[in-house]
C-alpha cells in the first residue's frame, strides 16, 4: 500500500501544477498545501493542524500530534487515502484527487477523528477528547473517538452528523448531512447502531439504538431507524420501513 500512497500523491501533485496553470491567483494556496511537500502525509498534516488550531495549540504543535500518529500507524494514513480515492470514485461533482483533499470539511473531519481514535485506544482520552471538541466546533460533525469507522468513508457535506460512541461504520460507507448514529435515551453500554459495509445514508436520517445496518442498504432522507435492517434493502419514512 506504501507504493499505492506514493503514486495516489504524485497523481495530487500534478494536479496541483495544473489547477496553478488554470488559476494562478491559487499558486500561494496550492504551493503551501501540496506542491511544497515531498509526501503526501505531510501535505494531509499540514491541511489538518490548519483547520484546528488555535491559541491553545499551535499549528507546529498540532502538525507534530498529526504526523506522530501517521508514524506510529501508517494503516490510518492508508485508510485516508482509501476514503479520498472513494469519494473520488463515487461523488459526481469530483474530477480530481485534489479536491476533497484540500476543499471536503467531510473528509477532514473524518480523518481527524481517525486522529482522535487512535489516542483514545492508547488510553490519551482528553487529547481525544479534545480533538473530537475542536472537531465539532470547526466542522460541526461530531463523532466519538471511541466509535469504530472503517475505509472508503465518505461525510458527505457533513454538517450536523453526529456518531456515537459504541456505533460502529463498516467500509464504503456514505453518510450525508444531518446524519445521527444515536442511542434511544439515558442507556449505557452498546447503545448505538452497527452499520455493515456499502450502506448509504441519506440526509437528515435518524438510526438510533444498538441495531444492525445490513450491507449494502440504503436508508432515505429524514428516514427515523428504530429496528435492525437486512441487507440489500431500501428504508424510508417515520418510522423507517422497508419499500
Amino acid at each position: 500500500m506504501c507504493k499505492e500512497v506514493n503514486k495516489i500523491w504524485e497523481k495530487i501533485k500534478y494536479e496541483g501544477v495544473k489547477a496553478i496553470k488554470k488559476e494562478p491567483i491559487l499558486h500561494d494556496f496550492y504551493y503551501f498545501y501540496l506542491l511544497k511537500h515531498n509526501s503526501f502525509q505531510m501535505a494531509l498534516s499540514t491541511i489538518l493542524s490548519n483547520k484546528i488550531n488555535n491559541s491553545f495549540f499551535s499549528n507546529k504543535k498540532i502538525l507534530n500530534i498529526i504526523n506522530t500518529v501517521y508514524n506510529s500507524d501508517f494503516s490510518i494514513l492508508e485508510n485516508a487515502i482509501r476514503d479520498l480515492q472513494e469519494t473520488y470514485l463515487t461523488d459526481p461533482v469530483v474530477d480530481s484527487l485534489s479536491i476533497p483533499l484540500l476543499y471536503f470539511k467531510g473528509f477532514h473531519a473524518l480523518q481527524l477523528y481517525r486522529i482522535s481514535h487512535f489516542f483514545w485506544n492508547s488510553s490519551q482520552k482528553l487529547l481525544a477528547t479534545y480533538i473530537q471538541n475542536q472537531v465539532s466546533t470547526v466542522f460541526s460533525v461530531d463523532i466519538h473517538p471511541a466509535a469504530k469507522i472503517g475505509a472508503g468513508v465518505i461525510l458527505d457535506h457533513a454538517t450536523g452528523i453526529v456518531i456515537g460512541e459504541t456505533a460502529r461504520v463498516g467500509n464504503n460507507v456514505q453518510i450525508l448531512h444531518s446524519v445521527t448514529l444515536g442511542s434511544i435515551g439515558s442507556a449505557k453500554g452498546d447503545r448505538h447502531p452497527k452499520v455493515q459495509s456499502g450502506v448509504m445514508i441519506g440526509a437528515g436520517a435518524k438510526i438510533l439504538g444498538n441495531i444492525k445496518i445490513g450491507s449494502n442498504t440504503k436508508i432515505g432522507a429524514n428516514a427515523v431507524v428504530l429496528s435492525s435492517i437486512p441487507a440489500n434493502t431500501t428504508v424510508v419514512g417515520i418510522p423507517g420501513k422497508i419499500v
